[in-house]
């Protein structure tokens, strides 16, 4: 087995392949030891060392800085860019994806390749590094992008000193999570770190200085409506976009990422795809919790053994985007399983957590799962205390959970997510009240 991705999902998937199952060989692009990328804002924020968010590597089988440039499906062989060539009889990509980079005026130097010095992407170690690097008290920082990233970045940006302004274009922050309440919240949580938020605020170009066809450097942003935001440092959060070229250049099919079925097979049964890369279902995860799962399926799956259990949690502290608990929905042996067979992958049920804390100031927990919006029809139970600035919303369809947040208190948010992943009827009032608060709804 070849594994192109040395990531959270390429490295899982090697851990439980480990044994005479296989012999496996990860390829990973970036240098430096495999880490964690759900704690790179706790880095920046200067609260984790780097080599705290190591992850286990696979002894030799990992190649560090190596990467893939071409796959010969006929011959089954891996090109690299050191000239070495990795045959297979299994193939899985573990790319992963790329940070999306605006449309901007004035985002590239002249060259078109080159962002100018002080606009940063924040996606890998290396972008994490040269943000510490370059952040400090009373630098000027605008954040493009109020997603769980942006939202992230402008938490750790701020607890190093600078002067963080957040550049919002939907009308909330991390709106694909939160309902309205839940991100005022939040909003008013990151102003109290000292963050300026702007929402509804689409940002159209950047200003830059520097010698005519020289290197230039960031002096701030331009909004749509004229404004201008100096800045030091900009950083971009714009969302991610899966990793496909090989893929593509590979004959595989691809449309927002690269099409897997319930086995994480691609249109090449020798192929298969796992994590950010990896579209199931019409459906693109970016979360850590999916590429864990989707890596242990993957595993059960071609070796015929028992999945390992849930995937593991990333650490409370910093960002996780990790399931409570796993979801292997589906039953009935792959039909290219070993005897004994395990149930093929038919999706993940993520959620969403995030801590933001900043010196001296109280930490905000936060969760969010499934369906945060209702619909027409749907029930909602809230609980929402101004006092202890605790929130607490679920939505109800029928008689079934289907989605909820929870911002300041999250004692119950494992009980929530079994429920809501177990599909279980409530069959009275009272049980969505024993899940949903910490007395038995007395």
């Amino acid at each position: 087995m070849v594994v192109i991705g040395g990531g959270l999902a390429g490295l899982r998937l090697a851990q439980r392949m480990s044994g005479p199952d296989a012999a496996v060989t990860v390829l990973g692009e970036e240098t430096h030891v495999p880490y964690n990328r759900v704690l790179l804002a706790e880095v920046l924020a200067g609260r984790y060392a780097p080599e705290v968010t190591a992850l286990p590597a696979p002894g030799p089988a990992l190649r560090r800085g190596v990467r893939a440039v071409r796959i010969d499906r006929a011959e089954r062989a891996v090109h690299c860019d050191d000239g070495s060539v990795e045959r297979y009889d299994t193939l899985v990509l573990a790319t992963g994806s790329n940070p999306v980079l605006p449309p901007l005026r004035g985002l590239f130097v002249p060259d078109g390749r080159e962002l100018p010095e002080g606009v940063h992407p924040f996606r890998t170690m290396d972008d994490c590094l040269a943000l510490s690097a370059a952040v400090g008290p009373g630098v000027r920082a605008v954040v493009i992008g109020g997603g769980l990233l942006g939202v992230s970045a402008a938490r750790a940006l701020a607890a190093r000193g600078a002067q963080v302004v957040l550049a919002q274009q939907a009308e909330r922050l991390m709106e694909r999570q939160l309902d309205a309440a839940a991100s005022a919240l939040l909003h008013a949580h990151l102003t109290a770190l000292g963050v300026e938020i702007h929402t509804e605020c689409r940002v159209r170009g950047l200003s830059t200085t520097g010698p005519p066809g020289g290197s230039r450097r960031v002096t701030g942003a331009e909004l749509a409506d004229g404004y201008r935001l100096e800045a030091d440092l900009v950083v971009l959060a714009c969302g991610v976009r899966p990793r496909t070229g090989l893929a593509v250049a590979a004959g595989l099919d691809v449309r927002t990422g690269v099409v897997v079925d319930d086995r994480l097979r691609t249109s090449d049964p020798r192929v298969h795809a796992i994590g950010d890369c990896a579209e199931h279902a019409g459906r693109v995860y970016g979360l850590a919790g999916a590429a864990l799962e989707q890596a242990d399926a993957l595993a059960a799956i071609l070796t015929g053994r028992t999945p390992h259990g849930a995937p593991d949690a990333a650490p409370a502290a910093g960002v996780t985007a990790a399931p409570e608990t796993a979801a292997h929905a589906g039953a009935g042996a792959a039909p290219d399983a070993r005897p004994g067979g395990a149930a093929p992958y038919t999706g993940t049920r993520a959620l969403t957590r995030l801590t933001l804390g900043g010196a001296g100031h109280r930490t905000l927990d936060l969760a969010a799962f499934g369906e945060t919006t209702p619909l027409p029809g749907d029930d909602v139970v809230r609980l929402a205390d101004a006092t202890r600035r605790t929130y607490r919303q679920v939505v109800v369809r029928g008689d079934r959970l289907v989605g909820g947040v929870l911002l300041g208190e999250l004692s119950s948010v494992g009980a929530l997510a079994r429920g809501w992943e177990g599909g279980e009827p409530l069959h009275d009032p009272a049980d969505l009240f024993r899940l949903l608060t910490d007395d038995g709804g007395h």
